[in-house]
């Protein structure tokens, strides 16, 4: 059971927090789609204390997508103390620790997984934190900083011992970033070395993954990122295998349709509706996903930067794909 604060879910599924990703359009989409508990991407601590305002508005909630937590990262403790009480202030569900992100100019000055080489800084972290705010403080982390150094079992009672409400643990070392395979035994062993709630990150890229994580492992939630980004869809079919149901292929409509909603809510969010659509391209190989030719059209998509021109390339598309369907059956 997922219980941090008022938030108590059976086997939650988590969005996790990602640069350039979860801002409030992708949440939001995702909330729609069955995510129990979404999180900001990184907030780092000295630009909010700085009063940085890109870093700012990273702050940013809404109520349609609660429950929601606001991570924040950073090295210094008295600035991650500040950092959190700026962010409390927003009112967030959860104030999560970054102690797992491996991106090197994160990691390499003691902040994200570079905290694991110093566990107990780590807990002097999260106790300080916990001691100012109110709101309840959980911690993201991975087994170790290297497959020398898995100190996850031990990080783990500290941290609980500290006052952190869950834990939140990507299952590979700092020095694996992505690559292998996520080592999901770690889980049990942690949650017979402390009480509060568990969450397994890493390796779930489909709602079978998902399934298989929590009949495995026993874990509280699992906090999904790069499959959400691939394929948003993963939370509903998550619940639907839960209940017995066999998830339906999604459709080409709803591929297209899901799409250009969600850039939409990107573009609602953003000052120029440009600074949306570059950046949503990352989202196209996902979206269209086993469609016919659909590596002409992302090629397409690329060079566009108005929403109506990407409307139009996207529903002409659907107009194709339906073309080509019908003289299929009619062929058959």
């Amino acid at each position: 059971m997922f219980k941090v604060g008022k938030i108590n879910i059976d086997k939650a599924l988590l969005l996790a927090p990602m640069e350039d990703v979860t801002d409030i359009g992708f949440r939001k989409l995702c909330k729609e789609l069955g995510a129990d508990v979404v999180y900001t991407e990184f907030v780092n601590s000295d630009g909010l204390i700085r009063s940085n305002k890109k870093t700012e508005k990273k702050l940013e909630i809404t109520e349609e997508e609660r429950p929601v937590g606001i991570q924040i990262y950073g090295q210094n403790i008295p600035a991650m103390v500040e950092a959190a009480k700026i962010a409390e202030q927003k009112n967030p569900d959860i104030i999560d620790i970054n102690a797992g992100c491996w991106v090197k100019k994160v990691s390499n000055r003691g902040a994200g997984a570079g905290l694991l080489k110093d566990p107990d800084y780590m807990a002097r972290m999260v106790e300080a934190i916990v001691k100012t705010v109110k709101k309840p403080v959980t911690v993201k982390t991975r087994l170790g900083w290297d497959m020398d150094s898995i100190v996850i079992l031990h990080v783990a009672k500290l941290l609980e011992d500290a006052g952190a409400k869950a834990l939140t643990i990507h299952c590979r070392t700092k020095s694996q970033g992505h690559e292998g395979n996520a080592d999901w035994s770690w889980i049990p062993q942690i949650k017979e070395v402390i009480k509060i709630p568990v969450a397994l990150n890493g390796g779930i890229f489909s709602a079978e993954d998902a399934i298989q994580a929590f009949d495995e492992t026993n874990a509280d939630a699992v906090m999904i990122a790069r499959g959400a980004i691939y394929h948003p869809w993963i939370f509903r079919e998550f619940r639907q295998l839960q209940n017995g149901i066999k998830p339906e292929e999604v459709t080409k409509e709803e591929r297209i349709f899901t799409a250009i909603k969600h850039l939409k809510y990107e573009i609602s969010i953003k000052d120029e509706p440009r600074f949306a659509i570059i950046p949503f391209r990352k989202y196209y190989s996902g979206y269209l996903k086993g469609l016919h030719n659909s590596s002409r059209i992302r090629q397409e998509l690329m060079k566009l930067t108005e929403f109506d021109e990407v409307e139009k390339l996207l529903l002409n598309y659907l107009d194709e794909l339906n073309k080509i369907q019908t003289e299929t059956n009619y062929k058959e």
